[in-house]
């Protein structure tokens, strides 16, 4: 079983920079945008919870890095 994930979780390292700089790509910037910030908000909020250990910073943060990460999302 280690080794299926190990190996899923090693196509995914190398597949993931493809698909994130695919250029002339016809599907909407902004949408996949959306879609790897969320994840980068996910693992940013569990990261200050993992650390920190505080309930309060949690929340703040869970609506702090979410709303920057909206902020800089590319123009329509």
């Amino acid at each position: 079983m280690k080794r299926v994930v190990g190996f899923f979780s090693l196509l995914l390292l190398l597949f993931t920079p493809v698909l994130a700089f695919a250029e002339g790509v016809s599907g909407y910037s902004r949408g996949n945008a959306i879609l790897y910030y969320s994840a980068i908000a996910a693992v940013l909020i569990y990261g200050i919870y993992d650390i920190f250990h505080k309930k309060w910073l949690t929340w703040i943060s869970a609506i702090v890095i979410p709303l920057v990460l909206y902020l800089n999302l590319p123009a329509k």
